[in-house]
């Protein structure tokens, strides 16, 4: 039995070795299209003047330089539901992998099996009555066996299998980056809601201090209609900016629970107090963030995962045009076994007891009503489809990042010029004030100058949180958020072309 079984064994590793080794690949060359979009990224007066080299991108943790950021950001990563989905798909697509590749090997299958029948003899020989003295009126017989065998291994001499395969592992190498984008994506959400948070807090402080400074003025200006000073007018003006600052701290005070709320189910945890962002001062700049390179290339977008997600699907779609090819040729199934047979248990493992079946079996389509050739022709459609995606995918990230550069562009300028008109207007309202206090001024000028600066106060604000957006915006859209830079992976009998390891 031991030479039977290893001959069959040594057998169908050697028609594996050879299936894998000469078979045909049907499947086309594939080419990887040219970039549908200008090599270099629009310039003008809205865009930044371009450096010679640019510094490559860097993990989010150098790239973010906030303490409590960089917590919230480490909370995220481990508790966000939709990251989660996405490392359950990788699991899921890498099963699908493994289960495609090992229709490239036989499957051997061991098999002991015994039947042992027992019947009347007179069921036997078609009666049950009239048997003879001494005769037994039941009649047994046992058969034993022991066989080890392969049951319909396909030889894939022209590539379907192997096609497969491969179209599976591409499929594979797509969860991954679909997993790496979508970390890029709630790293940039978290860092977003973050600052936007932060950004309402001192909304929200500002129109507090604002409703304080009005409230007293009021009451100041009350003082003073009763001792006949000023006029009815001055205190219904003065009553106005109290109860436009009493709206705001209402508004705002909503504001920033909701924007609480929308940080919280990004991470897919409660933020503790102590990680919030601290209310900032209006004249300060709050650092959070490192500076981007000046010069970028459109040959960066095909480094972003999303990108190399639609290049993995193409990968697969071509791949499968060799599958649909291969089912128009023939093709050769092997059935065969090896093992013992007795009628004894006591001589099943004897050298008489040998026995082997060897089936092949070749099939050649004749006339399908046109299958193979409607799956051939959906299969070069879904190639057509994955090559319109992925030009699509690198035109969407290239509007993305040219975008992001225009509002680069010209933010420092916004952001110089909003600086400029809050300490104008805080001057203007100092020597208003004081013209008012003297009698020299009517008090509408006053209130006209406190609204004027109250709402310096906060277009400086949102301009500090366009900057910093911005540069989380065009740190995502350029391929940055990942902890570990590009690198191949082996993976079955085939590499990991450009997926990044998850961080």
């Amino acid at each position: 039995m031991r030479r039977i079984s290893r001959s069959l064994v040594l057998a169908a590793a050697m028609l594996s070795a050879g299936a894998l080794a000469g078979c045909l690949d049907l499947a086309p060359a594939y080419h990887r299209p040219a970039l549908p979009t200008p090599a270099s990224f629009p310039q003008g007066p809205a865009y930044a003047p371009q450096t010679s080299s640019a510094a490559p991108i860097v993990g989010w943790r150098e790239f973010f330089s906030d303490p409590k950021l960089k917590a919230v950001i480490e909370q995220a990563l481990a508790a966000n539901r939709d990251l989660r989905i996405a490392v359950a798909n990788i699991a899921a697509a890498r099963a699908q992998y493994h289960v495609q590749r090992a229709a490239l090997f036989p499957a051997v299958n061991a098999q002991l099996g015994a039947n042992i029948l027992q019947e009347p003899v007179g069921v036997i020989e078609g009666t049950t009555v009239g048997l003879p003295p001494g005769i037994s009126s039941e009649y047994s017989e046992s058969i034993y066996s022991a066989t080890l065998g392969v049951t319909n291994y396909q030889l894939d001499l022209f590539g379907k299998v192997h096609n497969l395969t491969k179209a599976a592992r591409e499929q594979y190498f797509a969860t991954r980056q679909a997993r790496d984008a979508a970390q890029i994506t709630l790293v940039s959400e978290v860092a977003a809601d973050y600052l936007t948070l932060g950004a309402d807090r001192t909304l929200l402080k500002n129109a507090q201090d604002n409703f304080a400074s009005a409230t007293a003025t009021l009451d100041v200006t009350k003082g003073r209609f009763e001792h006949g000073v000023v006029s009815q007018l001055d205190v219904s003006q003065a009553d106005t900016l109290v109860q436009q600052a009493r709206y705001d701290v209402a508004r705002l005070t909503t504001q920033v629970a909701q924007d609480r709320n929308a940080l919280e189910l990004v991470v897919g945890a409660p933020v503790a107090d102590a990680l919030l962002p601290a209310d900032a001062d209006a004249d300060g700049e709050v650092v959070v963030l490192a500076r981007l390179p000046g010069a970028v290339t459109s040959s960066v977008l095909l480094k972003r995962p999303d990108v190399l997600q639609s290049e993995d699907q193409l990968r697969a779609a071509n791949a499968n045009i060799g599958a649909a090819r291969a089912a128009f040729f023939p093709n050769i199934s092997l059935t065969g076994d090896g093992g013992l047979t007795s009628l004894a248990l006591s001589t099943l493992f004897r050298a008489s007891a040998a026995t082997w079946t060897f089936a092949p079996t070749i099939t050649q389509p004749i006339f399908d009503a046109g299958a193979n050739r409607g799956n051939l022709a959906y299969a070069k459609a879904q190639r057509d489809v994955s090559v319109a995606q992925y030009e699509k995918a690198i035109q969407t990230a290239f509007r993305e990042v040219a975008d992001a550069l225009a509002q680069r562009g010209t933010i420092e300028e916004q952001l110089a010029a909003q600086r400029a008109l809050h300490s104008a207007s805080a001057e203007a309202l100092r020597l208003s004030t004081a013209r008012y206090e003297r009698g020299a001024d009517s008090y509408l000028n006053t209130l006209i100058a406190q609204r004027t600066f109250y709402s310096a106060r906060q277009t400086l604000v949102a301009a500090e949180l366009a900057r910093s957006v911005n540069l989380v915006t065009l740190y995502s859209v350029l391929g940055g958020g990942l902890d570990t830079p590009s690198q191949a992976t082996e993976v079955g009998n085939g590499a990991n072309h450009g997926a990044n390891n998850p961080g």
